[in-house]
């Protein structure tokens, strides 16, 4: 029997950072996805509306990977009122070849929020213009601190604008951000001013009712929406979708039923046909290409999958098994 790894939320947080090899890791999770040779099963999910809470399960086997993850997610949106953090979980690593138990990783839901802030940086990185300074952040929680640091690492981050129901929390957000960050980031209260001046704008709530409005985009914006991972979660005015040029979903069959474009489809702003680049070629903003591509608004419509998560587990175990052996790993 191979002997059975257990790794801590302290152990994996020394060998995972939000960094540009966790960046590549999830991109390389993207491309498998596109490949079409993933076995990815709908997310299982259960709602527990007396708590305002909810458990996702998410997995997926990858051809070439010698194990698939299965990951708990449970999310419990009042936790911060009593003091916790609204996600947590862990990740369970199997054999591919044979299914036998090979880690537990008791991670809290750490490596979800850096898979999660990885894929806004690979969202940024293909869709947002090259000259892309200046961020609205909707939310502050953990995720909109992560998703403003992973912009950093693929944009040239100037200035960025927090906005938050709970302006305590905005302001809080704000100024951490500004220190750690070493750019400029402020709490704004006028959420309309924050879109409208923002080249990238990250919703990052788990909002029923939308945030931005459609007539709040300009010309050449990015959009990454990825607090809407439910049926009733919506950050987006689903006119937005007649405003965008280009739509690009981490799975479109999970964004019918769960994302942003749930309620558009619903809506009638969007279609079944909608415009879905299927390939980075198609879906990236070059700076080389004609001016039209720049003044472009794009939206990335981010629900979660478990691709990511068999790539972010993998990825963890094999770091801190480096670490574990005193192999020099850079953060």
């Amino acid at each position: 029997m191979p002997t059975l790894k257990i790794l801590t939320e302290s152990e994996l947080r020394q060998a995972v950072q939000l960094n540009a090899d966790a960046i590549e890791c999830i991109e390389s999770a993207f491309a498998a996805l596109a490949s079409g040779e993933v076995v990815m099963p709908p997310i299982l999910s259960m709602a527990i509306e007396e708590f305002n809470g909810e458990v996702d399960v998410k997995t997926a086997y990858v051809p070439g990977f010698e194990s698939f993850a299965i990951k708990m997610s449970p999310g419990f949106f009042d936790n911060p009122k009593v003091g916790l953090p609204s996600t947590s979980g862990l990740m369970v690593l199997f054999a591919a070849r044979t299914g036998m138990l090979e880690a537990v990783l008791l991670d809290n839901g750490y490596l979800t929020d850096i898979r999660t802030a990885a894929a806004g940086a690979v969202a940024a990185r293909y869709l947002a213009r090259s000259d892309a300074e200046r961020v609205c952040i909707v939310g502050a929680g953990r995720q909109s601190r992560l998703q403003l640091e992973a912009l950093c690492l693929v944009r040239p981050i100037q200035s960025a604008v927090v906005w938050a129901r709970n302006h305590d929390r905005g302001k809080s957000a704000a100024l951490e951000l500004s220190e750690s960050l070493g750019v400029s980031v402020t709490f704004g209260s006028d959420l309309k001013k924050a879109v409208s001046s923002a080249d990238i704008v990250v919703t990052t709530t788990p909002s029923a009712d939308p945030l931005v409005m459609a007539d709040w985009l300009c010309a050449g914006q990015h959009i990454t929406s990825m607090g809407s991972d439910q049926a009733h979660k919506n950050e987006l005015d689903p006119g937005c979708f007649a405003v965008v040029d280009r739509y690009v979903p981490d799975r479109r069959s999970q964004t019918e039923k769960l994302g942003e474009l749930h309620h558009a489809l619903e809506a009638g702003t969007a279609s079944v046909g909608f415009n879905i680049p299927r390939t980075r070629r198609h879906c990236c903003r070059q700076s080389g290409e004609s001016v039209e591509s720049d003044e472009e608004i794009t939206l990335c419509d981010l629900t979660g999958t478990g691709v990511q998560d068999t790539a972010i587990a993998t990825f963890a175990r094999m770091r801190a098994e480096a670490v574990s052996a005193g192999i020099d790993i850079e953060v």
